[in-house]
């Protein structure tokens, strides 16, 4: 489909430019097979379980700029340049990247939805905690493909094997050639069992064999970043991770950046900030921001703020609750009455309510994209029980995450949370945050289209 998109644009900007001969068609013609090579060069024809569109069209756009550049550059330096050379690269590059983004924006959603209707069956490998958590988000994505049958494992741990998956143990790894025929497997995920290493490796061996895709898990997958090295001892891989560093010059940009961006976001938006404020006054009177301690980087305590959208509890009423959910985003409240004011609900549907958090970015207290902050309580329980919850602390505290933009927020897996919001450090960018920033708003455009 690329390569017709391309031949396409060039065929356009030729007809439309005038070209004089023959030989000026080997430009229009240079600038298609650089293009393709490189998108081949970067990957982008591989195939890939999670499509991430963003980062496919920005690479898009980037890698047909460079080619405009390389063949503008080559025609300036061969000389006989024509008087509207500037005029043909721009629309060479508009049409072709037009087209290459039309065209990957399309594939991409019919091969979410084929995958939907028709996911290849999945076998995993290993029936323990890191299985049954990959089994859980193969069948909530559906439009990543796979479609989990069953696990294979020798000792499953049955403690383990409650778990939201349900999905049945079908064998051992020397029962593998019968599985894959009896349910018609087409791909295979490695994770972790309590078999040794040589199993995993004859497996996997197998299963190219048999012509079946493999992936694996890696065994230290909390410090695999998507940044890492490979180096060689001999035949042995060496991989070096690298992680953003959040103590760095990077983060400290990022800081600095996201006062700018809220003091001229408090300027640009006053007019609204002042109308909210005057409607909560009237709707439910003072105080107009609701107040409440949270924690943030490297464990400090904080006012986060919110516009209030509930009227004041009545005498009496309970004040606390048993499970982790932020009172003031718990349809009901703590005593179970909906307390939300007509303003509250429609300010909480359009996540209005959060923007009084523009001041706490600008005094240094949060960040726009962050980990969500948590109140004391319970980030003394969570760091205690869940998996590296305490590393959530490293970076500032976000209006918005990745977590919050993959669904998990309010009653959802703190454990989930957590992770997702360790990988977002670990693999922090700045276009990572805007990537996040992007999605935060088309889920408010768009409530519940945005995963």
């Amino acid at each position: 489909m690329d390569i017709a998109c391309v031949a396409l644009a060039c065929v356009v900007a030729t007809s439309r430019s005038g070209v004089a001969g023959p030989a000026d068609l080997l430009w229009p013609l240079a600038f298609a097979v650089l293009v393709l090579w490189l998108l081949s060069s970067r990957g982008l024809y591989q195939p890939r379980l999670e499509p991430r569109l963003l980062d496919t069209l920005r690479s898009v756009a980037w890698l047909t700029t460079v080619a405009v550049a390389i063949v503008v550059t080559l025609r300036v330096f061969v000389g006989g340049v024509p008087e509207n050379l500037a005029a043909e690269a721009a629309l060479l590059w508009t049409l072709a990247t037009t087209l290459l983004v039309s065209s990957r924006l399309s594939l991409t959603f019919a091969e979410r939805r084929a995958a939907r209707a028709c996911g290849e069956p999945t076998l995993i490998v290993g029936a323990g905690k890191v299985g049954q958590a990959v089994a859980q988000r193969l069948l909530a994505h559906q439009e990543l493909g796979l479609r989990p049958v069953g696990f294979l494992d020798k000792q499953p741990l049955v403690a383990e094997m409650a778990g939201p998956a349900e999905l049945p143990v079908l064998g051992a790894s020397w029962d593998l050639d019968d599985v894959v025929a009896k349910h018609g497997i087409r791909h295979v995920v490695v994770t972790f069992s309590t078999a040794p290493t040589d199993v995993f490796v004859r497996l996997m061996n197998r299963c190219e064999q048999l012509g079946i895709p493999t992936m694996f898990v890696p065994r230290f997958f909390e410090k695999t970043t998507e940044r890492v090295v490979v180096d060689r001892l001999g035949g042995l891989p060496l991989i070096s991770s690298c992680p953003a560093n959040p103590r760095g010059f990077q983060f400290g940009l990022k800081y600095a950046l996201d006062r700018v961006g809220a003091a001229l976001m408090i300027a640009i938006l006053s007019p609204v900030l002042a109308a909210l404020a005057l409607g909560v006054l009237l709707s439910s009177g003072r105080p107009i921001l609701y107040r409440q301690e949270r924690i943030g980087r490297d464990g400090k305590r904080f006012e986060m703020l919110k516009f209030r959208s509930m009227c004041a509890a009545p005498d009496g009423a309970a004040g606390t609750v048993a499970v982790p959910v932020d009172c003031e985003t718990a349809p009901g409240g703590v005593e179970g009455a909906d307390r939300r004011t007509r303003l509250g609900i429609f300010m909480r549907k359009t996540s209005l309510d959060e923007l009084p958090q523009l001041l706490n970015v600008l005094r240094g207290e949060m960040s726009f994209v962050g980990p969500r902050p948590e109140r004391p309580e319970y980030v003394d329980v969570f760091a205690r029980t869940i998996h590296r919850y305490g590393e959530r602390h490293r970076v500032k505290s976000g209006v918005t995450g990745w977590a919050q933009v993959n669904g998990l927020r309010g009653k959802t897996s703190v454990a989930d949370r957590a992770e997702w919001d360790n990988y977002y450090i670990e693999n922090w960018s700045l276009w990572f945050d805007f990537k996040i920033l992007l999605q935060t708003v088309l889920a408010i455009a768009a409530p519940g289209d945005v995963e």
